[in-house]
């Protein structure tokens, strides 16, 4: 199985990275509404632009995530009951398939949702 040694630095930067990602658009997304309203084009079209914008990002979000750790969680569960020995790719391609499968039955709810 993987060490510490390897999984911690991982978590480490994905958890870095994604917090430095969401960070960077939410004070991007506040600088540009702020430099808008100082130069006076705030009309009902832009202010449409940006609430049209926030709900088609959050629709399904809780969707998503919710597919994805469930069928994360599974992978997991069914790991253990299967055998595998010494530095056997088996986990991780399981894992990949599981996290895959999740993300293509969230694609596909969403795809028939907005038809």
């Amino acid at each position: 199985m993987i060490s510490n040694d390897v999984l911690m630095p991982i978590a480490i930067m994905g958890s870095f990275g994604a917090s430095l990602y969401y960070f960077t658009k939410v004070m991007t997304d506040y600088i540009l509404k702020k430099k808008m309203i100082e130069k006076g084009y705030v009309n009902e079209d832009t202010q449409s632009i940006f609430r049209q914008q926030e709900r088609t990002e959050n629709k399904y979000a809780s969707l998503k995530w919710g597919l994805i750790l469930f069928f994360a969680g599974v992978s997991f569960v069914l790991m253990e009951f299967i055998p595998t020995y010494g530095n056997s790719p088996l986990p991780f391609g399981m894992f990949a398939i599981a996290v895959s499968l999740g993300f293509l039955i969230y694609y596909y709810l969403v795809k028939r949702e907005t038809k």
